[in-house]
């Protein structure tokens, strides 16, 4: 029986289980490999918290890209939402514990199948993978860390966000009680007292998340957030539809010439007084193509010149939670700070975040409690993860040329150190980042799940209708 291997067991490597199972025509053995995280649900939805809500409206969360109202369907079975209208749930951002739910009861129908006829055995495994050996035959054994293998004639690696990297310290930070190098592991139980001063590092959708629990366990003192840029995530909005504009020959435009396309159109767009982010949504279908077609040094000069209002547009957040955010600026509970993050001290009373403002002047910000809420390490050989350290060491994945993540070519299979495509390993998800930039949300996640599902069975891509681009943010 053929066996695959899918080392990570959030959306991605869940769904790519799910389709794998729901479309093989022949007996298959699918194990999943996965660690840390909550089996299913990975690290956005394995959150507990009610208040942690999805960026996206329900109406466009379905996990099957050929079942667009799979999630709708779903979400009207639980008795809590007995009460809301059809279009009301079409428009709900639904708490993402619930997400959560829904993902691991597809896969657990996968685990656990009712039907005996079933052809497909899924099996999961709580452990880390640390290495892939190949032998003279092609054959592939995964090692995992507590000392078992796998072994697999093809693997999918699927293991999401890396942690956030690190920060310069005169002195160890990892036993510090006051300091969480990682937010989701449990900042919440090393709270300052009533009065005291937290700082988080960062200012995107991680930081909302912590601000957004922390007014919800009631903790009262002040909230520092700090960043680069000093900009928070904007809300969502109810739009206009708007035609799509780009020009047939938009691939041959370079990053300069599209600058100019859109921000043409998002002036337009304020003189029609309607939100500029339509223009940034309306790429959605494009962006991964138009992301391929610059060079290197365009795509350089893109992280550094126009990513962060990129990003703080394009990931947007609930009205509500945008609300609940602005309500804490405006009664001074959170505050925001612009500069570079240069080093944390570590003292006897408190840490010292010391920053760097844009004219070059520095600053510290002293926290009772510091939490790296960053996101994830942007560079692969800087994340210190031993699977993807040995792969490297032994060519049997290279680094995209951003160094975000690894190449692989058009069907999801990873390019090797001599340029050559792996018919054993294959990887999606946010590993593709440098590939392919809008590799993070679920449109683009779950029709890269199926893809490789279909592709490791060797079958025609199934014809898919989805929603229209201007359903899918406002």
């Amino acid at each position: 029986m053929k066996t695959i291997a899918i080392i990570g067991g959030g959306f991605c490597g869940a769904m790519t289980a799910v389709n794998l199972a729901r479309i093989s025509d022949r007996a298959l053995r699918i194990v999943i490999i996965n660690a840390r995280r909550p089996l299913g649900r990975g690290t956005a939805y394995g959150t507990s918290r009610s208040e942690h809500l999805l960026n996206v409206a329900a109406r466009n969360m379905s996990a099957l890209p050929d079942f667009p109202a799979h999630f709708l369907g779903w979400l009207q079975s639980r008795s809590e939402y007995d009460d809301t209208s059809s279009d009301d749930l079409r428009q709900m951002f639904a708490p993402r514990r619930v997400y959560g739910d829904y993902l691991r009861s597809l896969l657990e129908t996968c685990l656990n199948p009712i039907d005996s006829r079933c052809l497909v055995n899924v099996e999961s495994i709580d452990d880390e993978a640390v290495d892939i050996v190949l032998d003279a035959d092609n054959n592939a054994t995964i090692l995992l860390n507590g000392g078992g293998t796998v072994d697999a004639d093809q693997i999918v690696m699927a293991t999401g966000n890396h942690r956030p990297g690190s920060f310069p310290s005169p002195s160890p930070l990892g036993h510090d009680a006051r300091y969480c190098a990682d937010p989701w592991e449990g900042w919440h139980e090393k709270l300052p007292e009533p009065g005291g001063r937290i700082v988080l590092l960062g200012t995107g959708l991680t930081t909302v998340d912590v601000v957004l629990t922390l007014g919800a366990i009631g903790w009262e003192g002040q909230i520092i957030a700090v960043s680069r840029n000093g900009m928070l995530p904007k809300s969502h909005f109810r739009g206009i539809a708007y035609s799509d504009y780009l020009p047939e020959d938009a691939e041959s435009l370079g990053l300069h010439g599209l600058v100019q396309v859109v921000e043409q159109h998002c002036t337009l767009l304020k003189q029609m007084s309607q939100n500029s982010a339509i223009a940034i949504d309306k790429l959605r279908p494009h962006t991964q193509r138009l992301w391929r077609s610059l060079s290197v040094d365009e795509k350089r000069e893109f992280l550094s010149k126009h990513a962060a209002t990129w990003n703080v547009t394009r990931h947007r957040i609930a009205q509500s939670i945008h609300e609940t955010i602005t309500d804490a600026l405006d009664c001074g509970r959170l505050q925001v700070m612009a500069g570079t993050i240069e080093k944390i001290v570590p003292n006897e009373q408190n840490i010292e975040v010391v920053l760097r403002d844009s004219q070059g002047n520095q600053c510290q910000q002293n926290g009772d409690l510091v939490v790296n809420c960053t996101g994830p390490q942007s560079q692969i050989s800087q994340a210190n993860i031993p699977l993807f350290d040995n792969l490297l060491l032994k060519g049997l994945i290279c680094a995209d040329d951003l160094e975000m993540g690894i190449l692989v070519d058009d069907q999801f299979a990873v390019i090797d150190g001599d340029g050559e495509a792996s018919p054993l390993l294959f990887a999606i998800g946010p590993l593709l980042k440098g590939s392919l930039w809008e590799t993070t949300a679920v449109p683009e996640l779950r029709s890269q799940a199926m893809r490789v599902a279909e592709n490791l069975l060797q079958r025609e891509p199934a014809a898919v209708e989805e929603e229209a681009v201007i359903e899918y943010y406002i």
